[in-house]
């Protein structure tokens, strides 16, 4: 089985520097479209078994292109939804709020992994989630030959480190710009990275890096 997992296009609130999170369902802005039809154009070659996105517009509207060609299976999975930023969310960062960030950063990074911001998920729930999709994907490789997989920033970096079996004070060793590519092979129990934050797809198009 072969993976390829993007995370979702640009939205307007990732270029207004605004907190998405879980609970903000934005729809993606004109680059975020351009991204992905781009994605599109470069892999529309690869026949996927299986699309799988989260349950929030912006990662199904990424993938869109390859649903509706059809002749695929499509699940959209809340596991894969966005980390809950909490109080975060629907605000533009300021300086108080990255301050909230760093901190809750040190304390994963420290090993204390149910820190969260004021209403939000730890990375210790999150995780666990995660760990569900990757028991699927196991347990389901003997039916997809390719699995094309979208979701969001934290989430996306998560899914990363513990695919590779790293601990997950190491989650920000990982790049994540919008529609960046991480592919990966599964054989013999383990995933085997090909490609990592990958954007050739875009050309010279620019892309947020948060």
């Amino acid at each position: 089985m072969t993976l390829y997992i993007i995370r979702h296009g640009e939205t307007e609130l990732n270029r207004q520097n605004i907190v998405q999170g879980s609970g903000v369902d934005s729809n993606l802005n004109n680059t975020g479209r351009r991204q992905a039809q781009l994605f599109y154009q470069y892999y529309r070659t690869v026949k996927f078994d299986l699309v799988l996105t989260s349950a929030l517009k912006r990662t199904h509207q990424t993938v869109e292109p390859f649903i509706l060609r059809g002749g695929v299976e499509v699940m959209n999975m809340p596991e894969l939804n966005e980390i809950s930023w909490g109080v975060h969310e629907g605000k533009v960062g300021d300086l108080a709020s990255a301050a909230s960030y760093k901190t809750m950063i040190n304390h994963w990074q420290s090993e204390n992994y149910d820190a969260r911001i004021e209403g939000g998920e730890s990375a210790a729930e999150l995780a666990i989630r995660v760990s569900s999709i990757i028991t699927f994907l196991k347990n389901n490789h003997h039916k997809y030959t390719n699995v094309l997989l979208c979701t969001h920033g934290r989430t996306l970096l998560c899914l990363l480190t513990l695919m590779n079996e790293m601990p997950l004070r190491d989650m920000n060793f990982f790049k994540h710009n919008n529609t960046c590519l991480y592919k990966c092979h599964f054989v013999d129990g383990e995933f085997i990275f090909e490609l990592e934050n990958d954007l050739k797809h875009l050309g010279n198009l620019p892309t947020a890096g948060f």
